[in-house]
């Protein structure tokens, strides 16, 4: 089989390109019956026990919308953004694998149907294929192909997730092209893990498997057959389900794995564990690794059902109705309430709710109160009344991105007198833009031209509450926003009492901002949930999580 190389301009045998089938073994991963099955969660779940054994994991997600990136795509639609270190906007997936593993991914790592379209007719136009008439196969899936065997480097196994549901239409390109990819790459060096769904049908009791066996032989009507199946279920697959399972799909009974609801998505690394999943992929993909090493899952969810106490957090935000949008986010904060050893409850309060009903009212009981990034000028009110509400009670408070910038508007109007201030994102006119475009951001008008994207260095002071919790004065974090403040009125919101502890190395762009005085009150321009991990819970939400649980202890003090 040949690829199109960028490198020699020409085509060339599989053999000779960069990927050699010897090196890096390949797990594909699709999903069958209904979406939302933990396609993502799998993948992440089967790298984090790969690696576990030893062996250097990689991972890719296959989405098959056209858009280029879900940068431009409504969180109500499709989730949060997962933005990496080189800028590139990506789908949430990307963020269950670097949480699971100790990957770290590029926009190389996230491939769309639309940058796979864009990339053939960008070469057509080119004449690269020589007058070929372009099609579908080859040239699509070639495209593919060659992304795919891209990402391999020098990992030992690369984990492949293919996005959508076997049987759309818009999946078809890149199943081929994973079929083709078992046939180029040997047997031994490809496989199939396939999840689909077992429901529990409680009028009769019953575990079904038709929706298993309807999924499997749509998969194999295209030319794939899986090796293993992962099963999601309520209940545990007895072993005549799992017996029926492997005769009706053409799998080995010990590759019928059970993916049972948990109570914390960090069980599933250790449920597949005893389900046997690691074993049987080395096992078909002839590999020698060492038993699994798996006491640093043990002791996070050891963390999480075993709690000390608990916490209620308020997220004031505008994609509240979908979890989703705030994926990371939440997530962080339960890697803060694991190095607390906390129960964190999230309460997920609409931010037009904050506008109409008082935040006395929605937020009564919250013992912190965060509020996450967005753009647009929906429920900003609800916002700013959030962070003046947390400033004026004492409350914990941590500003993400927006919500950094919606504090200092606060604290521009009500302490330093500052009438109308806002930012020029939601009032062009406002008399102090407190937030506003840098000079050479105003002449750029494409989409995303403006936004600040990826990892920037920043400088913390020593001494700061963000200095603390980092303990290191120089940091890195990956960001997604349009605006800044303001340089003209630091000096201003300095002489008030706001501390901008975190700056640029140039000093020309205010990274973090912290209140002296109060509890714990700080925002980030920056969004810290990108690079939180269960088992290195970023710095910010750890200290966030403590300094509210430290308030919540001396409040029960008092009133006793």
């Amino acid at each position: 089989m040949k690829l199109f190389s960028e490198e020699s301009n020409t085509l060339v045998d599989i053999k000779e390109t960069k990927n050699p089938a010897g090196r890096t073994k390949f797990i594909f991963i699709t999903g069958g019956v209904l979406s939302s099955l933990g396609k993502g969660l799998t993948a992440a779940s089967t790298g984090a026990l790969l690696e576990c054994r030893g062996l250097k994991v990689t991972l890719q997600k296959l989405d098959p919308y056209i858009n280029v990136d879900p940068g431009t795509m409504n969180p109500f639609q499709h989730g949060e953004v997962f933005v990496l270190d080189d800028g590139a906007e990506t789908d949430l997936d990307l963020g269950h694998y670097e949480r699971y593993t100790s990957a770290r991914l590029t926009r190389r790592h996230n491939l769309t149907t639309g940058q796979v379209y864009y990339a053939v007719i960008t070469k057509e136009r080119r004449g690269d294929y020589l007058g070929a008439t372009v099609q579908v196969i080859p040239h699509i899936t070639d495209e593919i192909k060659r992304n795919i065997l891209a990402i391999s480097d020098d990992a030992d196994v690369a984990i492949i997730e293919v996005g959508g549901t076997v049987g759309d239409i818009e999946s078809l390109p890149f199943l081929e092209a994973i079929r083709q990819l078992k046939t180029d790459l040997g047997r031994q060096n490809a496989i199939y893990l396939h999840v689909t769904l077992v429901p529990y049908i409680k009028t009769s009791g019953e575990l079904k498997t038709k929706p298993t066996q309807h999924s499997v032989m749509k998969l194999r009507e295209i030319g794939i057959q899986p090796d293993i199946l992962i099963c999601r279920t309520e209940q545990p697959l007895p072993p005549d389900i799992k017996a029926k399972i492997s005769l009706f799909c053409n799998v080995e009974r010990d590759a019928v794995v059970t993916a049972k609801d948990v109570e914390s998505i960090y069980e599933v690394p250790l449920l597949f564990h005893r389900e046997g999943l690691d074993e049987k992929v080395v096992q078909l993909l002839n590999i020698w690794t060492r038993a699994p090493l798996l006491e640093k899952w043990e002791e996070v969810v050891q963390s999480v059902k075993n709690p000390r106490g608990s916490l209620d957090i308020a997220i004031v935000g505008k994609y509240v109705h979908l979890k989703d949008s705030y994926k990371s986010l939440n997530e962080a904060l339960v890697h803060g309430g694991i190095a607390n050893r906390l129960r964190v409850n999230l309460q997920f309060v609409d931010s037009e709710g904050v506008e109409k009903e008082g935040p006395e009212k929605m937020l009564q009981g919250a013992e912190g109160i965060l509020v996450p990034g967005g753009f647009g000028n929906r429920g900003i009110e609800g916002k700013i009344r959030a962070a003046q509400y947390a400033r004026e009670k004492g409350i914990p408070y941590f500003g993400i991105c927006l919500g950094m910038q919606l504090a200092l508007v606060e604290f521009g109007r009500h302490v330093c007198g500052l009438e109308k201030a806002n930012s020029t994102e939601f009032d062009p006119e406002t008399p102090h833009p407190i937030i506003a475009l840098m000079e050479e951001q105003k002449a750029i008008l494409e989409k995303g031209g403006t936004m600040r994207l990826g990892a920037y260095p920043a400088l913390l002071n020593e001494g700061s509450l963000a200095h603390q919790a980092y303990g290191e004065a120089k940091i890195s974090e990956r960001h997604r926003h349009r605006y800044e403040v303001n340089n003209d009125y630091r000096p201003k919101l300095e002489s008030h009492g706001i501390l901008f502890s975190g700056v640029s190395p140039d000093g020309k762009l205010v990274e973090i901002c912290e209140l002296p005085g109060h509890p714990w009150f700080l925002g980030c321009q920056f969004h810290p949930e990108l690079k939180s991990r269960p088992h290195a819970p970023h710095p910010l939400f750890r200290e966030f999580i403590s300094a509210a649980y430290r308030e919540k202890r001396k409040k029960r003090r008092k009133a006793l």
